[in-house]
């Protein structure tokens, strides 16, 4: 009887312990998280930047009629209306080149109002083992409750 009893103080045990454990990675989860400290309006266009650009860049950059319309439902109608003008040439609106970067990533974001905010844009080359950076901003609108892309000016 003496080893039944041990036995159960011993799962006893484990499952005090294996609670402890599940308590402890809880309360770590909960503690690392990491707050968001741009307001929601910033949050909200940078995610629609970052899809824009992920989607230019997964297709032909080059400025055509065909892919100014795949491109609509991320910009405003002004700039729409705008590019449709002037798709001729090899120069990119969105990344202000001819010779289109290789990869971007999003950076910072200011706040010019609750309806408008600018992104700025990284963009990357590399060409002869040298690495090249620049910059555009882009220009965002809030128009319903989707955030569209009104201008992109840069370098």
């Amino acid at each position: 009887m003496k080893t039944i009893g041990r036995w159960s103080l011993t799962v006893g045990r484990r499952y005090r312990i294996q609670i402890v454990c599940l308590l402890l990675t809880a309360s770590c989860q909960l503690g690392c998280r990491i707050p968001i400290l741009e307001s929601p309006e910033c949050y909200a266009s940078r995610d629609a930047v970052k899809r824009f650009y992920s989607f230019h860049f997964g297709n032909d950059m080059k400025p055509s009629p065909e892919n100014l319309e795949a491109r609509k439902g991320y910009l405003t109608d002004e700039l729409a209306t705008q590019l449709q003008s002037s798709t001729a040439g090899t120069r990119d609106y969105f990344t202000n080149s001819e010779h289109y970067p290789k990869a971007f990533q999003v950076g910072s974001c200011k706040q010019d109002s609750p309806d408008k905010t600018e992104v700025t844009i990284l963009l990357y080359w590399r060409e002869n083992e040298q690495n090249q950076q620049r910059e555009v901003t882009a220009e965002m609108l809030k128009t319903g409750d989707k955030w569209l892309i009104d201008k992109v000016t840069g370098n």
